[in-house]
């Protein structure tokens, strides 16, 4: 970047303003929608983050960019732009096959007689339904329904689960809860770091990594298994619609090295690439990031997330009475909301890079700003644009028509857009949502 390149940066982000011409009422703290930019800040690497035990060998192996995600540097880019960028990464993903490292999804571990009972009591979805050596995409409400993780939870025992979280402080809050219920349990980070290997090859390089026993695996069934004298466990999970799976390290402050470094040589036959997280396929397979397209505030209501709340749960849990409640003002067409998500599909130069800021969405007539983009990308088997968007409630029906204002970056134009059917595409595991709703069902277990 050019010194000159620099003083206009600076300057785009001095002038940038909040629009509060958007409804956020119902929010506390309205999501910032300056437009202030690409700004040019260099991340500070220092003991305050800390490393995962991935992170040296993401840098050997190319990462050039980071984020700081649960408090862990986070790689966002291995492929340089200037060699093609994340759409590059994007290709191996949906072609080949790819490992990423995803140890900022810490592992809270509940341990102990009345493990089954505390997670039944955090989670909105029925923990007694989960069978050992499974897992499941649950959500955590805070008592106003307000989604505090929606971590994948796996039960590797009667006595045992793992939270795989996103990004949030969850065992602080597990801890705070059970100050109050006293369940008997321990609640603690572990020693556990997963990697994901995601894409068209993935089967084919675990059974040569793990043996025939790998196809066997459900879509979100787990197996224990050993690599390079290394324990883990194995699940077929990922954050894509692509087929893929996770490998969590046991005791991977020891063993990273030698998974990593294994997994890297079985990998050269299947074209393996390491690449950071696949926003552009998660966004296409209508998968969410907590932070981005969601957080405390936001009821499950809001975000495609509705099948998460069960109308069958009998138990008590955090946040029931606020989601059931607010379940009735839906339906009597009332919801204790101003803005809903909804996909969209828009024109404009490709989106082939992370959004710095979430862009807004105009009325048709352009006259007013009244939403806002929160996960933008291209999907080259579309041919478009597409993004996960959060406009008026009442404006949500497919077919609804909008503009969304693209940065400089992206020519800096009012570009048409229309609100589509989420997912995108389709996925090779369709997930809960999709099968509750071909069942006729507005929720799982």
């Amino acid at each position: 970047m050019t010194k000159y390149d620099r003083r206009l940066l600076q300057a785009r982000a001095g002038a940038a303003r909040h629009e509060s011409r958007v409804d956020q009422s119902h929010r506390r703290v309205p999501i910032n929608l300056r437009q202030s930019g690409p700004t040019p800040v260099e991340m500070l690497i220092s003991t305050r983050v800390r490393k995962s035990p991935y992170w040296h060998l993401s840098v050997e192996a190319g990462c050039w960019r980071a984020t700081v995600y649960n408090r862990i540097y986070h790689p966002r880019g291995y492929v340089l732009p200037e060699d093609g960028g994340a759409m590059v990464e994007y290709d191996s993903l949906v072609n080949d096959v790819t490992m990423w490292n995803v140890a900022v999804e810490r592992q809270i571990q509940v341990k102990g007689p009345d493990a089954e009972a505390f997670v039944d009591y955090v989670i909105t979805r029925d923990a007694t339904k989960i069978e050992p050596m499974h897992g499941k995409y649950v959500i955590l409400c805070n008592d106003e329904g307000g989604i505090l993780n929606d971590p994948v939870l796996l039960r590797l025992a009667e006595d045992e689960f793992w939270f795989s979280i996103s990004d949030s402080d969850l065992e602080m809050w597990l801890r705070g809860v059970n100050i109050g219920k006293q369940f008997d349990v321990s609640i603690a980070e572990i020693d556990v770091a997963p990697v994901q290997i995601q894409g068209p090859r993935s089967e084919a390089l675990m059974v040569d990594l793990f043996g025939s026993a790998v196809s066997e695996i459900p879509y979100y069934g787990l197996m224990e298994a050993e690599i390079a004298g290394c324990d883990v466990v194995i699940s077929q999970t990922g954050f894509t619609g692509e087929k893929g799976y996770e490998i969590y390290c046991r005791n991977v402050t020891e063993n990273a090295e030698k998974l990593w470094y294994t997994v890297l040589e079985a990998g050269k036959a299947h074209n393996l690439r390491v690449i950071a997280p696949a926003h552009h396929r998660r966004i296409a397979a209508g998968i969410l990031s907590w932070g981005q397209d969601v957080d405390q505030e936001t009821l499950p209501f809001q975000c495609n997330l509705a099948y998460q709340v069960p109308r069958n749960k009998a138990a008590d849990y955090i946040g029931k009475a606020a989601l059931e409640q607010a379940r009735t003002q839906i339906e009597a067409g009332n919801p204790p909301f101003t803005l809903t998500m909804v996909g969209l599909v828009l024109g404009g130069e490709p989106v082939t890079d992370y959004a710095n800021d979430f862009w807004l969405v105009y009325d048709e007539a352009e006259q007013a700003p009244l939403g806002y983009v929160s996960s933008p990308w291209y999907s080259p088997e579309l041919q478009t644009n597409i993004a996960l968007a959060h406009v008026p409630w009442t404006m949500r029906s497919v077919g609804n028509r909008f503009m969304v204002a693209l940065p400089s970056e992206y020519g800096g134009e009012l570009v048409a857009a229309e609100v589509v059917n989420v997912p995108f595409r389709p996925s090779v595991n369709p997930n809960s949502r999709e099968v509750a709703k071909s069942r006729g069902s507005d929720f799982v277990d």
